[in-house]
């Protein structure tokens, strides 16, 4: 790539077309994999008894670890031969419509036993395809930045994606779900949980519609001398020696992708295991937690676009690092105060929330500014491997924790412990950016 070509202005056409991909998806995440599906799913009427609901979480949670393996071991072969064949696009488009797809086929789950496994299935092939999705789509984000604004384009892209998430969760909410009696504005009805049904399909309709910008407003890949054709297989084996010469040549990006996949989890851990504190300490109610879930979005969104012109004055690692520490003095805030009662999770949560994106963001783009043209996809394949890998680690370390000490607040000491390795790992890494 020429030094022209780098340092090309970016469009905001094409900008505005990658972001709404974001802006689309949120719907998927906020809906299928945090607040509606889960609860949903695991519900006694698909119990066998109509009571037990101790085997549906079980499955709910297997299903998750089963979406997680299978990512990790073809994330990264999949990114590694779209980058070969410079189809990223039509494979952005490809697997997309399979998250669209399987969320809209989730509107025939009539909440009975019979239903539950066929759920279970959905629900695994659209997090499996929207995780080979966002390997397409972080690779686009190269192709259409340069160094000078890699930073603040990706901080839009999330940015418009919390603002996307807390949009699609509003009309949800009063729409299908209903804020007072439980019937929402649209009137649907709530036998079979007919309405709740519906808001899957609307979502994976609105998944569908915002792809279709960043497939028609977006540059096609470059071409690239590439070499020949490997099969499937043998990417494996091209995979381990990319690896391996990634240790001896690249050791920078290599400690970057541990270390980031440490702190991405404990990321996911503020959202997923922030709700079960809520709920535990501070005695939320489903809907408490909604309405905090709603404003931690928008508080998540101000932080990542603020985050996104910071980065590219100060780079991505300061701002990875500044965001790490605000992440755990967060977290112990809400530890020390939390006799202080409901309160003190929303301080907490939300300064939590407000570090939360710069930290997603900054992390994307510093993986970004390291990569070889040519070479997008096979990394952003292995940056989703090693999260999904140690995507268990904060959830464990929490269980542990909270058996021994009986306290589920103890519990919060564990994910400020999971970001707190990540940062020891992350400050001694030298970059040397390529973009």
């Amino acid at each position: 790539m020429s030094n022209v070509a780098s340092l090309a202005k970016a469009r905001a056409s094409q900008v505005w077309s990658w972001a709404l991909w974001d802006w689309g998806t949120s719907a998927f995440s906020v809906v299928i994999t945090t607040f509606v599906f889960p609860i949903f799913i695991v519900q006694a009427l698909f119990a066998p008894d109509g009571k037990t609901t101790l085997g549906l979480e079980s499955g709910f949670t297997w299903a998750y670890v089963a979406s997680g393996v299978i990512v990790a071991f073809l994330a990264p072969v999949l990114g590694q031969r779209a980058d070969r064949s410079r189809k990223t696009k039509t494979w952005l488009g490809l697997n997309t419509f399979i998250v669209g797809l399987a969320t809209i086929l989730m509107v025939f789950l009539v909440p009975n036993a019979g239903y539950f496994a066929f759920g279970l299935l959905l629900y695994v092939i659209a997090n499996v395809f929207y995780e080979f999705a966002f390997v397409n789509y972080n690779t686009v984000l190269v192709q259409i930045s340069n160094p000078r604004n890699i930073g603040r384009i990706s901080g839009f892209g999330w940015g418009l994606g919390y603002v996307g998430g807390i949009v699609a969760l509003l009309v949800v909410l009063a729409g299908f779900v209903g804020l007072g009696d439980g019937t929402g504005v649209f009137g649907i009805t709530q036998d079979g949980q007919l309405n709740i049904r519906m808001a899957f399909l609307f979502t994976g309709l609105w998944v569908i519609l915002f792809t279709i910008p960043v497939l028609v407003g977006t540059p096609k890949a470059p071409e690239l001398e590439v070499g020949p054709k490997i099969g499937f297989f043998a990417s494996y084996g091209k995979l381990f020696r990319d690896i391996a010469n990634l240790w001896r040549n690249e050791r920078t990006t290599f400690r970057f992708l541990i270390a980031s996949a440490v702190f991405r989890d404990g990321l996911a851990a503020v959202f997923t295991l922030g709700a079960v504190i809520a709920a535990a300490v501070f005695g939320f109610q489903t809907k408490d937690i909604m309405m905090f879930g709603i404003a931690a979005n928008l508080v998540a969104g101000i932080g990542v676009f603020l985050g996104g012109v910071i980065e590219d004055k100060i780079g991505p690692k300061k701002l990875i690092i500044a965001s790490l520490i605000g992440l755990i003095v967060g977290g112990l805030y809400v530890f020390v105060f939390r006799d202080m009662g409901t309160i003190t999770f929303w301080i907490g949560g939300l300064i939590l929330s407000f570090f939360v994106g710069p930290t997603q963001s900054a992390s994307r783009t510093f993986l970004g500014r390291l990569t070889t043209p040519g070479r997008e996809g096979e990394l952003y394949g292995l940056y989703a491997t090693t999260g999904r890998g140690l995507s268990w680690l904060t959830g464990l370390l929490f269980a542990i924790v909270v058996a021994v000490t009986g306290n589920t607040a103890w519990g919060i000491f564990a994910i400020v412990a999971v970001l707190a390795v990540g940062l020891g790992l992350t400050i001694p890494l030298k970059p040397a950016f390529k973009r």
